[in-house]
């Protein structure tokens, strides 16, 4: 891969991981001046496969991205440890579990995932100022962070006027990930989706308190972009589209971002793909000084076609330090397989103990998501010829000028709703409804053809922000790296969640959504609810659909920061406790799980950990290493 030259023993930092957290940080690190080898289990997101890149690239074929046997990783996850309720749910293979897919290669999940790019809330970032006592982690110090991230294609009038001086909007204009707007107006000359939009609309504002004042202030306040700086306090509430992390309606994020930095560096920043790592290394003193890792393409047991050889063992030496950036599964089973982590765990399986530290793999967390699915009397024009294949009229559409419904990730309309649960001062909106043209339900084998035969579908995604369950698991299955972890994220009444207040939110925002769909199908514009369906309507039945069906994609939280006494892994500088040159920088290093969406939230902790490292380096000379 480009490059520095991969022989070399003088990196100032080895970095596993070229995901949301591992590719913007090795990429400022690279940008500063550092050494970075940066190493990944997988290869590149664009080749490998003959529907690539068109998997990677087109909006719209995300779902196809999460199951292209070229970069994904089918882990396969429990919700709960009751068999029989495991059971209930149709997307359960007995001795499996249920699909969760996640990306290897260059960019992570952000090669595959639906590029929604929607910032956390302030009280994500200020409940960690107050857990550690670090002001760094204020929210008003945290913007200057997506400011890094986000550059803005979705307020052309406020880019522009942005050079008088001119910008309330408090977006980010000059960054490395370029956002757009998920629906191209090139897609409305659908008059069923412009009902749909219409009407839901309608409904919605008709069932607001205050209707006229509702509509202006939304008017004034941003037109539904939902990453806009408030004029008033609080966070957004109300109807939005979902910005895009796309570049003239294409993919681009981390892999893009990456690539740049080593063309223009590429004495400093060495990508090492087809590399699984498999051990931190230390010195006689106990400091991180390296990792171990096996050379060699699909090496890990998530790929769809695993590979039966044992891979090249290699080592990878920083003269600063380690950081992983594995996510919320793969970096607490890389701690434990150093010795760090839970010590009747790693007694267990024969792992030599180097630091006992008991939240390694625990509190790991995700959104509780649902759907509630429709079919329409007819489909979609939007999608007339749409074979989600090279080639078909819709692909060559957007390929002649980015227009049409594959500029888009499917996306229609958003609605961000806060639920009677959610009181108090530090209470956010925490129900997040979205309205896809498909049908999705959940992940399973195959889910992405049911988007492809249903073009008469449409289904609200529902997702619950701000999960109250911190009962969630990452265990080790063997000491053979090349072994999955055993994931349980323990769902409601399993986990912590002791007043069920999670699970009463989705079923409000069951309702919640019936009821904006309710004038639509009393007109005939929606032709029956296929799930859960119209017999199911009674509170107890609802909950129960819930229990049965809900899914996630956001898993994180499983390497804490916070104090090692009261279950945290990481100190407010991401440095893991009672480990000198090791530090996390993922997914699973919040306590709690941030806004809606993830993704945003990652690269600005990414960000800030550069800041981090950097303030570290020009402290501490390599002479004191």
């Amino acid at each position: 891969m480009q490059g520095a030259d991969a022989t070399t023993s003088d990196w100032d930092y080895v970095i596993v991981g070229a995901g949301a957290g591992g590719g913007p940080l090795a990429a400022r690190l690279a940008e500063h001046g550092m050494r970075v080898f940066l190493l990944d289990a997988g290869g590149d997101p664009r080749s490998g496969d003959a529907r690539l890149p068109d998997d990677y690239e087109v909006p719209a074929f995300h779902a196809f991205a999460c199951e292209n046997p070229a970069l994904r990783w089918d882990f396969r996850i429990r919700h709960y440890a009751d068999e029989a309720q495991q059971a209930k749910d149709w997307k359960y293979q007995a001795g499996q579990g249920v699909l969760y897919p996640r990306a290897a290669g260059l960019g992570g999940c952000s090669a595959h995932n639906a590029m929604i790019f929607m910032l956390p809330h302030a009280s994500d970032w200020e409940r960690i100022a107050r857990l550690t006592g670090d002001p760094s982690w204020h929210a008003v110090r945290m913007r200057r962070y997506a400011h890094r991230v986000e550059d803005c294609h979705h307020r052309p009038v406020w880019r522009a006027l942005r050079h008088l001086g001119l910008d309330p909007t408090g977006h980010g204009w000059g960054g490395w990930l370029q956002t757009e707007k998920s629906i191209p107006l090139s897609v409305l000359g659908d008059q069923g989706l412009l009902r749909v939009l219409r009407d839901t609309a309608r409904s919605f504002t008709h069932g607001l308190p205050t209707p006229l004042r509702s509509t202006l202030r939304w008017l004034g306040g941003g037109l539904g972009d939902p990453n806009a700086r408030r004029w008033r306090p609080g966070s957004f509430e109300g109807l939005c589209y979902t910005p895009l992390a796309t570049a003239g309606h294409r993919r681009s994020g981390v892999r893009e971002r990456l690539l740049a930095v080593a063309a223009r560096h590429p004495d400093r920043l060495h990508i090492e793909l087809d590399a699984l790592a498999t051990r931190v290394l230390f010195d006689a003193e106990g400091n991180a000084v390296g990792v171990a890792y096996l050379k060699g393409a699909r090496l890990y047991r998530a790929h769809a076609a695993p590979s039966a050889q044992a891979g090249e063992a290699r080592e990878a030496r920083a003269r600063r330090e380690v950081v992983l950036c594995g996510g919320a599964f793969n970096t607490p089973q890389l701690l434990m397989l150093s010795g760090i982590g839970p010590a009747a765990e790693l007694a267990a399986h024969g792992i030599a103990l180097r630091v006992d530290l008991p939240g390694v793999g625990r509190n790991l967390q995700d959104r509780y998501e649902v759907a509630v699915t429709h079919r329409m009397p007819a489909p979609w024009q939007a999608l007339e010829g749409a074979r989600f294949e090279r080639d078909d009229a819709l692909w060559r559409r957007w390929q002649h000028d980015r227009s049409g419904m594959y500029a888009s990730n499917g996306a229609a309309l958003g609605v961000v709703q806060r639920s009677r649960g959610a009181t108090g001062p530090d209470q956010e909106p925490d129900l997040f409804c979205m309205a896809l043209l498909a049908r999705f339900e959940g992940y399973f084998s195959g889910f992405s053809h049911w988007i492809r035969d249903h073009p008469d579908q449409l289904t609200w995604a529902v997702l619950k922000g701000h999960t109250r369950n911190r009962a969630g698991t990452v265990r080790l299955r063997s000491a053979d790296p090349r072994d999955m972890p055993l994931v349980n994220f323990h769902y409601f009444e399993e986990g912590s969640d002791a007043e069920g207040a999670d699970l009463q939110a989705v079923v409000e925002a069951v309702r919640f959504v019936r009821r904006m769909t309710a004038p639509l199908r009393k007109k005939g514009w929606i032709a029956e609810e296929v799930a859960p369906g119209a017999a199911v309507d009674s509170d107890e039945a609802l909950a129960d659909y819930v229990r049965q069906t809900a899914w996630g994609h956001h898993a994180s939280c499983s390497c804490a920061i916070g104090a090692a006494d009261a279950g945290g892994v990481l100190d407010s500088a991401f440095a893991v406790h009672g480990v000198r040159r090791l530090r996390v920088v993922d997914a699973s290093v919040f306590p709690q799980i941030p806004g809606f969406f993830i993704a945003a939230a990652i690269y600005m902790v990414a960000e800030k950990a550069a800041d981090v490292l950097l303030e570290a380096a020009r402290r501490t000379p390599l002479s004191a290493n």
